[in-house]
C-alpha cells in the first residue's frame, strides 16, 4: 500500500489480522494490490536522462513505459494504457507506482499473471478509481495475463523489448554490490499488528462517534 493512505481506507482490516496477511507500506505511490506467487514485477530504476528526450514527470514516464510494453503485447489482446493502468482490453493486469527525485525515478508494475480469487476479499473498494472500471468490483474489474501469454513468454519479451531502449545484461542480485561506504535503508516496511489494530480502533471510534453526535 501506498505511504500515504491509511489501512483502514484500503483494507478489510478484520480479514488482514485474522489471516495474519503481511502489510508492506511502501515509498512510491499509486494503489493498493495483493502479491503472490501469480504476481510478475518489472522495475525501472533510472536517472533523469537515461531516456533521451523524457521529461521526469508521471505522466510522460507512464507514456514512454507503455510504448515499451506495446512492443510486449503486439499481437496479443487488446493492450492499451487506460489512465494509470495497463488493461486488455476493459480489464486490468497490471498496476503502476512511481517515485521521482531531483536526478532520478522509478516506475514499477505488478502484473497480475494469476491471483486466488480469496486474496481480493482483504481489499476494500477504493474510494478514488478510473472512470473506465465503471463500479465494478475486483474480479469484474481484473484479468489475469496467464489467459493470455506464458510467464516466461511475457519475461523474454519484456527483456527483449527493453533492450530496445537500454542495454541489457542478466546478473544475480547477490552480485549487485552498494558502492562503498554505503548503507541501503529501505523506506517501505511491514505494518506491524499493533498499527493494524491501533488503525482499526481508530476507525471504529471514528464511527461510534458520528453516530453519537445529535442531529
Amino acid at each position: 500500500m501506498f505511504f500515504n493512505r491509511k489501512p483502514v481506507e484500503l483494507l478489510e482490516i478484520d480479514s488482514v489480522l485474522r489471516d495474519e496477511i503481511p502489510v508492506i507500506r511502501r515509498f512510491t505511490g499509486g494503489g493498493t494490490v495483493i502479491v503472490d506467487q501469480g504476481t510478475i514485477f518489472v522495475t525501472f530504476i533510472c536517472n533523469k536522462d537515461a531516456v533521451p528526450g523524457l521529461q521526469s514527470y508521471p505522466r510522460p514516464i507512464m507514456s514512454w513505459s507503455s510504448l515499451v510494453y506495446q512492443k510486449v503485447f503486439q499481437g496479443i489482446g487488446d493492450f492499451s494504457l487506460r489512465e494509470n493502468d495497463y488493461v486488455l482490453g476493459n480489464h486490468k493486469f497490471g498496476g503502476n507506482a512511481q517515485s521521482i527525485i531531483k536526478n532520478r525515478w522509478v516506475h514499477h508494475t505488478s502484473f497480475l499473471w494469476d491471483y486466488e480469487i480469496s486474496n481480493m476479499g482483504y481489499l476494500k473498494l477504493p474510494k478514488r478509481s478510473p472512470d473506465y472500471r465503471q463500479a465494478r468490483g475486483h474480479l469484474e474489474f481484473i484479468c489475469c495475463m496467464k489467459d493470455y501469454i506464458p510467464r516466461l513468454n511475457f519475461i523474454d519479451r519484456t527483456i527483449d523489448a527493453v533492450g530496445s531502449h537500454f542495454l541489457v545484461r542478466s546478473m544475480e542480485l547477490k552480485a549487485i554490490k552498494h558502492p562503498s561506504g554505503t548503507e541501503f535503508q529501505p523506506s517501505s516496511r511491514f505494518l506491524s499488528k499493533q498499527e493494524l489494530e491501533e488503525a482499526e480502533f481508530d476507525s471504529l471510534t471514528g464511527i461510534a462517534l458520528s453516530h453519537s453526535l445529535p442531529l
